[in-house]
């Protein structure tokens, strides 16, 4: 917007955002973060991790007792939450 198509009788709030930092001699800048934000899969409880490794239940118990996924699980009481792709990698090392 210039001084020629500057339009003197337009209202303040009828400004588009544009032509309000050009008037007030800012210049706008826009920033977009295109990074794909990796979501966690979870699974919870020994439930979880049997139907994560397709074992049964025991086996499932078997697998978070020997210590191989513990850097995946996170518990607070009752409450099993585990990370699957993490689970799946330290298994993978073993």
């Amino acid at each position: 917007m210039n001084a020629d198509t500057l339009d003197l009788e337009k209202p303040l709030w009828q400004l588009t955002v544009g032509e309000f930092l050009e008037l007030t001699g800012q210049t706008p800048t826009v920033t977009v973060d295109n990074t794909p934000k990796s979501e966690k899969r979870l699974v919870y409880g020994i439930a979880g991790i049997a139907q994560l490794f397709n074992c049964s239940m025991p086996t499932a118990n078997r697998i978070k007792q020997s210590g191989k996924i513990d850097k995946a699980i996170s518990q607070y009481g009752r409450m099993i939450t585990v990370d699957a792709d993490l689970a799946l990698e330290l298994m993978k090392k073993e």
